[in-house]
């Protein structure tokens, strides 16, 4: 079919069963795949795996077929149904396909856009391109809304470990897919997991007339949307300061250099030795600027050779940034991504601002942060009069609830999360790292004007607005019987049913959990959010401002936990703030991980 021939190829679907039939069913699965995969590395892979009679080695590729969420798929690259793979991928395309027909009758005169980063994995003869099998290189939530196209498709695992691979979906309005999309699509490919006759056949593809490549007209176009975006062009010809950039071997090196052409600046600084795309990511441990200074050793090394005072790094895939500063004192401060987002959320409302002297237009100016980010633009959106809404956490919900705001004719000004991903353009419904680099260093080049550094921003901000101090942090644990009684045990701490009406010496004002649908701050006693059965996620409140949320993770053996210490404007003691909420993060370590009880490991051990 010719649609498929042109995304051609992936895979995915449920989870597999117990210990029960486990060998019949690993037989099952490892002859379907002799069958079907034309790999010659992977098929050689598993063929000497049975040969050596490797169970273990087998389970691991065969036991579990990697789940269609609503991120899509990441996994290691690899052979078997648990790793991204040729054969995996042609399934996914082809359980996607037939799902698209289904929903978008114009879908051949519409079309799907798909792009992919530069990760590469020998062994298996992998490749975010081959995985792709095309040439784009585009920005997929920008290109799916400008070109009115029914989907995109990314390959890229953004910052995840080296061996790692992802497919991650956008629907027609440019978001990221939500529920039921994911369901149904999962369902769809375990319907399709036998390859169509031409899956394999990469020759179609040459001379295609359904394949076209739009990432020069792409290129274009969002550079010149993302001039709108400049509110200060004459400050930014004359800055006198200096920007280093990373882009961290993955591929946001010309496109940041762009953006910073599109705003009349100097290119930043490149550090040359992770300018260009490297699947093998050398200089780092990890390829993710969240991590903070081990990440921008080199940058911070460039930096101080050409006397640059800010650091802008993006992962791999560009759609997340880190920011560092460097301090009087000569330390380099890396900004959380609560902090950036604090900052960049005033700066959006002060620029608005300018150009908005009409007060009535605030009824229509909303911003949206997740649950576990920083309330910061709830207290800023408090005293200036525009709307603030949480979602839950992932851009795929901010993305999509920002879409609804713009369809019923609302400005989305600005959203983000505080693992360092940021809207600061709603052309983009989704983070963009490119965009929030070129606007920070805007940013950072007007407070120079005034003699003001980023870090002197910030603290103005919560001086007017109220400080908000952050601390996440997670346990990990690989036990999902011990990660499940450890949250029951908090929806029944007293033995009655009931969730604890204090942590330590805190008194709760307020709970809801996400998991069950309950929230005591409801009339009914019913979340107001999107509720999910499969993952655990209770939100604690205190009576001085505190608010803890503790959540499994999706994709890694963690339970992650994010306090905030939220004080009302004129409470200017940071660091008695600090204590308390250290003070907080003990209490809740203690009486709701109690991680010796539940044999839980915290971070870095």
């Amino acid at each position: 079919m010719e649609v498929a021939a042109v995304a051609a190829a992936a895979g995915t679907g449920a989870p597999g069963g117990g210990d029960a039939g486990m060998d019949s069913r690993l037989d099952q699965e490892t002859a379907q795949w002799l069958r079907w995969d034309k790999n010659p590395l992977t098929l050689a892979s598993v063929k000497q795996l049975i040969a050596a009679g490797n169970t273990e080695e087998l389970q691991k590729c065969f036991s579990a077929r990697m789940e269609f969420g609503t991120a899509g798929l990441r996994a290691a690259m690899g052979a078997g149904i648990s790793h991204m793979n040729d054969l995996t991928i042609i399934q996914t395309t082809q359980g996607f396909c037939r799902y698209l027909e289904k929903q978008f009758s114009d879908l051949k005169q519409r079309g799907v856009v798909i792009s992919f980063d530069a990760r590469a994995h020998l062994a298996s003869g992998g490749s975010s391109r081959r995985l792709a099998l095309n040439t784009f290189v585009s920005y997929i939530p920008y290109t799916v809304s400008h070109l009115k196209l029914c989907a995109g498709i990314m390959i890229t695992a953004s910052h995840n470990p080296k061996q790692d691979n992802g497919y991650k979906v956008y629907w027609e309005n440019g978001a990221q897919i939500i529920s039921p999309h994911d369901k149904e699509i999962s369902q769809a490919i375990e319907e399709n997991l036998e390859p169509w006759p031409q899956a394999w056949d990469d020759s179609v593809l040459n001379g295609s007339l359904l394949l076209h490549d739009p990432s020069a007209s792409i290129n274009k176009d969002y550079f010149e949307d993302l001039k709108k975006y400049c509110f200060h062009r004459a400050v930014n010809k004359e800055t006198k300061v200096k920007f280093v950039h990373t882009s961290v071997h993955g591929v946001g090196h010309s496109f940041v250099q762009s953006a910073f052409k599109a705003f009349d600046f100097v290119p930043p600084e490149a550090v040359p030795e992770q300018k260009d795309p490297d699947p093998e990511f050398p200089t780092v441990k990890y390829p993710n600027p969240e991590e903070g200074k081990g990440v921008l050793t080199l940058s911070f090394a460039l930096a101080d050779k050409t006397k640059a005072k800010i650091i802008l790094a993006n992962d791999p895939d560009a759609d997340r940034l880190a920011v560092a500063e460097k301090q009087d004192s000569g330390e380099w401060k890396v900004f959380s991504g609560n902090e950036l987002g604090a900052l960049l959320g005033w700066w959006l409302f002060t620029s608005w601002k300018e150009k908005n002297q009409d007060h009535s237009a605030l009824q229509n100016l909303y911003m949206l942060s997740s649950t576990v980010s920083s309330k910061i633009l709830r207290a800023i959106a408090l005293k200036e009069g525009f709307h603030f809404e949480e979602t839950l956490t992932g851009f795929k919900w901010m993305g999509n609830r920002a879409k609804q705001l713009i369809d019923q004719g609302k400005n989305v000004l600005f959203a983000f999360e505080e693992a360092i991903g940021y809207m600061c353009c709603p052309f983009v419904l989704d983070k963009d790292g490119v965009s929030a680099a070129v606007i920070t260093a805007e940013l950072a080049s007007f407070l120079a004007t005034k003699n003001l550094s980023l870090s002197q921003q910030l603290k103005a901000i919560y001086v007017e607005y109220g400080y908000h101090i952050t601390r996440a942090s997670y346990f990990i644990c690989h036990d999902q019987e011990t990660i499940k009684q450890l949250f029951e045990n908090l929806r029944n701490y007293d033995g009655k049913s009931n969730y604890p009406k204090t942590c330590g010496r805190f008194e709760i004002s307020h709970v809801r959990d996400l998991t069950t649908g309950y929230d005591d701050n409801e009339p009914d006693k019913k979340a107001i959010l999107p509720t999910s059965k499969s993952s655990q996620m209770i939100t604690f409140s205190f009576a001085n401002g505190g608010v803890a949320t503790m959540r499994t993770s999706g994709t890694e053996p963690k339970i992650k936990y994010y306090l905030e210490l939220c004080a009302p404007p004129g409470n200017s003691d940071p660091e008695q703030l600090k204590k308390e909420l250290e003070e907080l993060v003990s209490a809740i370590e203690e009486h709701f991980f109690q991680p010796q009880k539940y044999n839980l490991q915290p971070k870095g051990e």
